[in-house]
């Protein structure tokens, strides 16, 4: 019996949703016949160690945030060569830091928004860029940290004054639909409309009950759908992504633009999360996607 031991926790801000995550992905590989060991990760690598003895012959990787998706955990399991789910070292740091992620991205010829990275002490001067425009952290995922600056917004303070994440990307505001695009190796899923209760696709509507909606498939020409689902892969690809990945793009209907925004190497697997529900729409239920994943463990750069 295959032996996997699951991540979860972690030292992130998005530590909680990993421990959703990781719940529910060990319980459907119990229910898939694997032996299953959940891991809490803290900040103490010698207990990682520890609890990864006797060795697993898989880790899956359910961490999110900084430490998990960002090439540090997967340089520690190459270290000690034990093969783990998703992306290696290097596309895990590509695609955590936003401003390496969109030069990848414009060095592949992909549709990115004009952006910048500033000391967050530079917005409380000027606006970095005409508004609207997105302020973001460099280096969170799960849209933490983010906030929109309109014209004749008076926020840029208070923005300043509750930051804590070290450099900051401006980029402009594009108008338009949420679209998202699960990839699994060389298939791009299907594509998203997430449908945000609130005005903003923030952390609360990505993970709480009802706090958006998704529609899939997305009700968008299929010319638009295929180039979406072309751009998703083209950028899984140009971070050297394996196994799983997710691509977070804007659609402007009244200029037909298609825009990506980022590329996530860690997809969510909670109740609400999008890779899976992609995955079932394409005919792959939660236990079978899990296994997929497993069989797709491997040590990399």
């Amino acid at each position: 019996m295959t032996r996997v031991a699951v991540l979860l926790g972690g030292m992130s801000s998005e530590s909680e949703v990993s421990r959703r995550s990781g719940a529910q992905v060990a319980a459907a590989l119990e229910k898939a016949g694997f032996e299953v060991t959940a891991v809490e990760v803290t900040e103490d690598l010698g207990a990682l160690l520890k609890a990864l003895t006797p060795r697993p012959d898989v880790v899956f990787n359910a961490l999110h945030g900084p430490f998990g998706e960002d090439g540090t955990i997967q340089g520690v399991l190459d270290y000690i060569g034990i093969p783990y789910t998703h992306s290696g070292v290097r596309a895990s740091a590509l695609a955590m830091d936003k401003a390496a992620a969109k030069a990848v991205f414009t060095a592949a010829g992909l549709p990115v928004a004009p952006h910048r990275i500033i000391d967050i002490a530079e917005l409380a001067d000027h606006d970095p860029l005409p508004p609207p425009y997105v302020v973001k952290p460099v280096n969170e995922g799960s849209s933490v940290g983010v906030s929109i600056v309109k014209a004749g917004d008076n926020n840029r303070a208070e923005i300043v004054a509750n930051w804590h994440y070290g450099p900051a990307m401006v980029e402009q505001y594009i108008p338009g639909r949420e679209l998202t695009v699960g990839v699994l190796e060389d298939n791009a899923l299907a594509v998203t409309e997430i449908l945000p209760t609130e005005k903003f696709y923030d952390y609360h509507a990505k993970y709480a009950a009802g706090g958006s909606r998704h529609v899939v498939p997305a009700e968008i020409p299929e010319g638009v759908a295929r180039q979406a689902m072309d751009i998703a892969l083209a950028a899984h690809k140009a971070l050297g992504c394996r196994g799983a990945s997710r691509a977070d793009l804007r659609y402007d209907e009244e200029t037909g633009r298609l825009v990506l925004l980022e590329v996530n190497t860690q997809p969510g697997m909670t109740p609400t999360s999008l890779l899976p529900e992609q995955a079932a729409y394409t005919g792959m239920d939660f236990s079978t996607l899990c296994t997929w994943m497993v069989e797709r463990a491997a040590c990399r750069v």
